[in-house]
């Protein structure tokens, strides 16, 4: 196995399919109210927290845009659908967890999102208890890529960042774990790996089934 202490999990995107989910519901709200296609205004939120989402939709769409008023209605469309475990999860992530804590390895969650929505999520999904600690986008003042919220979950878990892996989909989480001195790996979702990716991360993976087999490798 490589040589490691922890791996640090980012969770829209990696743990879950919802970045998708969190899109199809903004597609929704895009058409009641005749925005066009927010693609592109969505992928550049894609791994930061509330603060920075509005403050980029604002630079796309004028300082008139009504971003809460939207926000609060796609939020309502996405919990309807998919609360009470009907999030979809990525696929091999019960595996890797299981194979990290029984190779007593330390984890924790670095999110954008705020922490009563992570620890819904994670229960109703069976997960939480496979974490040692949770860091969210509501108690770091600095929104990923910055590596406040990678830099407090090494601390929490008492782990030097150098020897955790971080598993990323976006890249300002990848920008961020590597900020940290962290070891990002990247399975990539609604984005795929372009050539700063590949600089910055030790592996593109496609998947979490792959992680394993690479952190399992000599």
């Amino acid at each position: 196995m490589r040589d490691f202490d922890a791996v640090v999990f980012d969770m829209d995107g990696v743990i879950f399919d919802s970045e998708r989910a969190v899109l199809d519901s903004w597609y929704v709200v895009a058409d009641r109210h005749d925005l066009g296609d927010i693609t592109e205004a969505f992928l550049a939120c894609t791994g930061v927290n509330d603060r920075e989402t509005k403050q980029i939709m604002l630079r796309y769409y004028g300082e008139d845009f009504p971003y809460d008023e939207y926000a609060r209605e796609a939020s309502v469309i996405f919990h309807e659908k998919y609360d009470g475990g009907k999030l979809p999860m990525k696929s091999g992530v019960k595996e890797i967890l299981t194979f990290l804590k029984d190779s007593g390895k330390k984890i924790a969650l670095a999110s954008s999102t705020r922490r009563p929505v992570v620890e819904a999520e994670l229960r109703d999904a069976g997960l939480l208890d496979f974490f040692d600690e949770l860091v969210t986008g509501d108690v770091v003042k600095r929104s990923k890529p910055d590596p406040e919220i990678y830099l407090l979950a090494c601390e929490k878990i008492g782990v030097a960042p150098e020897r955790c892996y971080a598993i990323e989909d976006s890249y300002n989480g990848v920008r961020s774990a590597a900020g940290g001195s962290l070891r990002p790996i990247m399975v990539p979702d609604l984005l795929p790996a372009n050539d700063e990716m590949k600089s910055l991360v030790e592996t593109v993976q496609e998947s979490l089934l792959d992680v394993i087999g690479y952190l399992k490798a000599e």
